[in-house]
């Protein structure tokens, strides 16, 4: 029957796939996991493929600890069971948390394989895995859902796919070598968003025997691009003569977001008719808006997509300065909307900027270098540049990315059933 069923997908008939994912919106922040979400959303409009989605690990707090966490300015979400966003049913795998648990957690990080065998349980409860062909797991984090996918497939013969999307790698793996290293070798797939993922997650010991890259994609429906004096005006901030240089994402060191100040302070000795954007919020906002005081900065907070798709369009330049990124399709995002990025030469960002002529090295007096090779461009003429830079993003649209995904599905399904004639 099996065999049966991977002659069908091959001719384009439906496959059933579960999602167990790190990453995720929920209702009380729906910008969580964005690039999940847009990708789900494609394979839904996909004929050859229905799934169900598991988010883990969603937390119901205790009183004590979210008043610890309210006095220590961290953010939690409240938890749900089910929610439907877009006509895509996301399910929470909810475990209790304490100060206890968290202390638990953080102390012994075998913690975590406990956690993780609960929610493979929860879910072979919940899930009638009986014509199940794949199990897609996106993250290894903390609690991470390549485990549990390894867990799943251990007990029930289900061959499953992960994809590494960044800190996960960067960050968490270099903690739980070993662990991750098993998981990703059993895995029939593993997608990394960039080659400097894979690399790195070969430095953990990992043989990259099973390892493609694909990287994360854009809405082109949502990221296109406009007149930029039109959307300025349009947005509140049009003065006739200044540039407009911008930065969005999550304001944390991994960012470089503490430096963005000095960068912009640089820009402007050099450039003082500038207007700099700031999309997006986080621990170091404050720091941010007080070390660029006396600068002309907009600070927009975290808002929707369709929103930082506009002040995009406005700016000249976007600036990528992190120290550290899996892909950085944020910088494609703005690509597509006609906006000319600058990256720093960290983790896969220059694969994501993909032109060299915009990559600043790591390296002493940095701030300046960035600012240096913001200003350069800035002060030349690149129409023609950005013509290239919108053909290139094309490449990079949830319908591209998602077919690629799909080809690896049944790749890993043809090999299972071969494996089976065996």
């Amino acid at each position: 029957m099996r065999e049966l069923k991977n002659t069908l997908v091959r001719e384009g008939v439906v496959m059933s796939v579960l999602f167990l994912t790190n990453l995720f919106p929920n209702p009380t922040r729906m910008s969580g996991g964005i690039f999940i979400h847009r990708r789900l959303l494609q394979y839904k409009m996909k004929s050859s493929c229905v799934f169900q989605v598991f988010c883990l690990p969603s937390y119901e707090f205790s009183p004590a600890l979210r008043l610890a966490m309210k006095y220590l300015g961290k953010t939690y979400y409240e938890t749900c069971n089910q929610w439907n966003l877009d006509g895509i049913r996301y399910t929470y795998c909810t475990l209790k948390r304490n100060l206890f648990t968290v202390f638990l957690q953080k102390t012994f990080p075998e913690q975590n394989i406990r956690l993780e065998e609960q929610i493979c349980h929860n879910i072979l409860k919940q899930f009638d895995l009986h014509r199940l062909d794949l199990v897609h797991a996106h993250g290894m984090y903390e609690v991470a859902a390549g485990n549990v996918a390894r867990l799943i497939s251990e007990r029930t013969g289900i061959p499953y796919v992960i994809t590494l999307h960044g800190s996960d790698v960067n960050i968490v793996m270099r903690r739980r070598a070993a662990t991750y290293v098993n998981t990703l070798e059993r895995a029939s797939k593993c997608i990394f968003v960039s080659n400097a993922l894979l690399e790195k997650a070969k430095s953990f010991g990992y043989s990259g025997k099973n390892g493609v890259v694909i990287p994360n994609g854009y809405d082109p429906e949502i990221f296109y691009p406009s007149d930029k004096d039109t959307m300025r005006k349009k947005l509140g901030v049009y003065r006739p003569n200044l540039k407009y240089v911008g930065f969005v994402g999550n304001l944390n060191k991994i960012k470089r977001a503490d430096k963005l100040p000095s960068i912009f302070w640089e820009i402007h000795k050099r450039v003082p008719d500038v207007m700099f954007i700031v999309v997006g919020d986080g621990p170091l906002r404050k720091k941010v808006e007080q070390d660029a005081s006396g600068l002309n900065v907009v600070f927009t907070g975290r808002i929707p997509q369709e929103e930082v798709a506009n002040w995009m369009n406005a700016m000249d330049i976007m600036v990528l300065p992190s120290r550290n990124e899996g892909f950085g399709a944020v910088a494609v995002e703005a690509q597509a909307c006609g906006t000319i990025v600058v990256g720093s030469s960290n983790g896969g960002i220059p694969e994501a900027v993909g032109f060299e002529q915009c990559i600043v090295q790591e390296g002493h007096d940095f701030e300046k270098s960035f600012a240096d090779k913001v200003v350069e461009l800035l002060t030349s003429d690149q129409d023609a540049f950005r013509n290239q830079i919108m053909l290139r993003a094309k490449q990079f649209t949830w319908e591209s990315i998602v077919s690629r995904e799909l080809e690896v599905y049944k790749e890993v399904l043809r090999a299972q059933s071969d494996q089976g004639k065996v």
